[in-house]
């Protein structure tokens, strides 16, 4: 089993850098790297923190494949 996400999409449709999220939910650049390549599952905090941030659910960030 393995989680996708959204992040890139959210992030791009934003006009944000990688760095810019980074800056907002308090993590490092390449958190998000890991993140919107698939290399890093993030901990519910912060998943939920980033759905906060792109006003959406964690649902639709993250699927279960």
């Amino acid at each position: 089993m393995t989680i996708s996400n959204s992040i890139k999409e959210y992030r791009t449709a934003k006009n944000m850098t990688q760095e810019e999220l980074a800056e907002a939910v308090s993590v490092s650049r390449q958190t998000i790297i890991a993140i919107e390549k698939g290399n890093y599952t993030p901990s519910l905090l912060l998943a939920m923190q980033l759905a906060k941030f792109f006003k959406t659910n964690v649902e639709e960030l993250f699927r279960i494949k």
